[in-house]
């Protein structure tokens, strides 16, 4: 599925456009349309935006679901801020490898702008002025420089949505070509990365809960043997490195992830 990522400041219009192309698609063409976005996942916003791993974990989520839908069949848009130029990259290098066209939807407002239509909404579903003023300086703006931000679409308060050329972005140009570091080879199963995250995750859990209670050199579950303490944040960096490699180098029995990744681990802390 082709993929737009609506991208701007907070109560710009994002969610209103990506409604809009949902219904120009789907009248237009005979592709399906998903929106994925904070609505699905009923984020609170302003209980996330305070929290940065809180809001670490919701884009992580959606960069989940976009990755699930994805393929090079009907429309996905993701309608979230997306103002974090590092993630829109993240965006590109996954479309990158599902081998299937992006384009980017900027909807530009003013901070002012953006306020007055904060205001109007009901209490419920407004920021609070400190959460919208963070998520404004934080806000890094696309550039169409850079290939993950490209081809871009800037549309204003007032304009008529470029319809055409957004489909002709999607459909009539070449999808970015993999590299190396993002083509891998066909997965086994339709389930393999969610067996993949899970018992990789399920071993990190049984490791750290392990170390409550262990000394260097005890045998923890899964047979690996800890020779001194380990953080979370390298666990984390290790559990990266062997999801990217075995995405690269799938095996055919998901039975046999616990195993490939135990013996990874025992490897890499020694």
């Amino acid at each position: 599925m082709p993929l737009i990522v609506m991208c701007g400041y907070p109560c710009s219009g994002k969610t209103r456009r990506a409604e809009e192309l949902k219904v120009c698609f789907e009248q237009n063409t005979d592709r399906k349309v998903h929106i994925v976005g904070d609505a699905a996942l009923g984020v609170e916003k302003n209980t996330v935006y305070a929290d940065s791993q809180k809001e670490k974990n919701v884009r992580a989520s959606l960069k989940a679901e976009v990755e699930r839908k994805v393929n090079k069949g009907d429309i996905v848009i993701l309608d979230s801020l997306n103002y974090i130029k590092g993630y829109r990259y993240e965006l590109f290098c996954l479309i990158k490898h599902a081998q299937t066209p992006q384009c980017l939807v900027y909807c530009l407002t003013s901070d002012e702008v953006s306020t007055t239509w904060n205001t109007n909404r009901d209490a419920a579903e407004q920021y609070t002025q400190d959460i919208f003023d963070a998520l404004v300086l934080r806000f890094e703006a696309p550039d169409s420089r850079n290939r993950w931000d490209s081809p871009l679409f800037t549309i204003l308060k007032d304009d008529t949505i470029p319809f055409e050329d957004i489909s002709d972005a999607l459909f009539k140009r070449k999808a970015p070509p993999p590299n190396q570091s993002t083509q891998s080879q066909p997965l086994s199963s339709s389930n393999f990365l969610y067996e993949l995250d899970k018992i990789t995750q399920e071993v990190l859990m049984a490791i750290c809960n392990a170390q409550k209670t262990s000394v260097p050199g005890d045998l923890v579950p899964f047979n690996i043997e800890l020779t001194r303490s380990i953080n979370m944040a390298e666990l984390r960096k290790l559990r990266r490195q062997f999801i990217s490699y075995t995405k690269m180098h799938p095996t055919e029995n998901s039975g046999h992830i616990s195993n490939m990744f135990v013996q990874y681990l025992n490897k890499s802390l020694h």
